[in-house]
């Protein structure tokens, strides 16, 4: 059965190239940048990752870093057009050129990249998946043996299901069905025993269960690595490159201590990463900085006006501040930042050195 999968693999690797639509260097760029406008995949509503508030308007992480690179490239984070996808739909709408940009919790995968064509340019969220069950229950995933599980359609949850039960000796029923709004409504309906999806995704649909986020639990146990990271086709590696340093600036804004409120003022220092990014895009050679004249291309060569790195923390905050504001403890997840929190203070997240 393995040889036959294998096979059949290596068959799809092989005319998956001719299937999609091929595009020229700086095309992708060139197009978002003459459209004036930034076109964005997002959830059909994911609390904290991308949803609406009472008055209609997108929020959450992956709505944040769409914004920030709006501000990068049209110089607007206001100049954005959301599109709802279900988790079927997110790829297809991204080949398809229907969206610039799939920023919605969509794992980085050596399947998508050598079969799907799409580039994930860095990681903006370090997840794994997990179970939710009623509480005063069961207390680990060993004791979910023979139960039934909901799962969503288009995601790789079930195949981590099926991984998870085979090493484990265990046995599930999944119930696949097509969004997060009705894998809740089944769950809390009493349809299935778990619901499995990646962590932040349960503590997101406990908001909503009947009677309170009290009367059910996330099990400690996590079954797969799940880095969520924004999507792009991998046809412009220019696009490619604009989208990566965007997110590395967001985190090296954290790393030194830019935020959204000082950033004008940093962005002036020569003490910061900020700093020297913002002066080497400005072309200000200055000499006591130990800036180096290349440095002065850098803005060209990405394709952005100077001051897109000032614009993109300006427009949203650093890393720190777009994870708080929306997962934090300060919002309705209140979700530890763990293996999000900085490499410097027990986490991954990192980013490349500018120079």
């Amino acid at each position: 059965m393995r040889t036959a999968r294998l096979t059949a693999l290596i068959a799809l690797l092989a005319v998956a190239p001719a299937l999609l639509p091929a595009a020229g260097a700086g095309e992708l760029l060139d197009a978002v940048k003459s459209r004036g406008t930034l076109r964005c995949g997002v959830s059909e509503g994911i609390s904290g990752f991308s949803d609406r508030d009472p008055t209609g308007r997108w929020q959450g992480l992956d709505v944040d870093f769409c914004r920030a690179v709006a501000a990068a490239v049209v110089g607007d984070a206001e100049r954005i057009e959301f599109l709802p996808l279900r988790a079927s739909e997110r790829l297809p709408a991204l080949q398809g050129r229907r969206i610039d940009i799939l920023s919605r919790n969509t794992t980085w995968t050596l399947t998508r990249e050598a079969l799907v064509k799409v580039q994930f340019p860095a990681i903006l969220f370090y997840d794994g998946q997990g179970f939710m069950v009623p509480a005063g229950g069961t207390q680990s995933a060993a004791e979910l043996d023979g139960a039934t599980v909901c799962v969503k359609r288009g995601t790789h949850h079930r195949r981590n299901l099926e991984r998870y039960a085979e090493r484990s000796g265990l046995s599930f029923k999944p119930l696949v069905l097509d969004t997060a709004a009705e894998l809740a409504a089944a769950f809390f309906a009493g349809r299935c025993g778990a619901y499995s999806s990646d962590a932040s995704q349960l503590v997101a649909a406990r908001l909503s269960a009947p009677g309170g986020e009290a009367g059910f639990v996330i099990l400690p146990e996590r079954i797969s690595k799940e880095p969520l990271a924004p999507a792009v086709l991998n046809s412009d590696p220019e696009w490619t490159s604009v989208v990566r340093w965007v997110l590395f600036t967001l985190i090296l804004a954290e790393e030194d201590g830019v935020t959204r409120a000082n950033v004008e003022v940093q962005a002036n220092s020569g003490t910061t990463q900020i700093g020297w990014l913002t002066n080497a895009l400005k072309g200000q050679m200055d000499q006591a900085l130990g800036l180096k004249p290349g440095w002065a291309l850098l803005g060209q060569s990405l394709g952005l006006k100077p001051g897109w790195a000032v614009r993109a923390i300006q427009a949203v905050g650093n890393y720190g501040e777009v994870y708080e504001r929306n997962l934090g403890a300060g919002s309705p997840l209140r979700i530890e930042r763990g293996l999000n929190r900085l490499w410097t203070q027990g986490g991954l997240l990192y980013a490349p050195p500018i120079d």
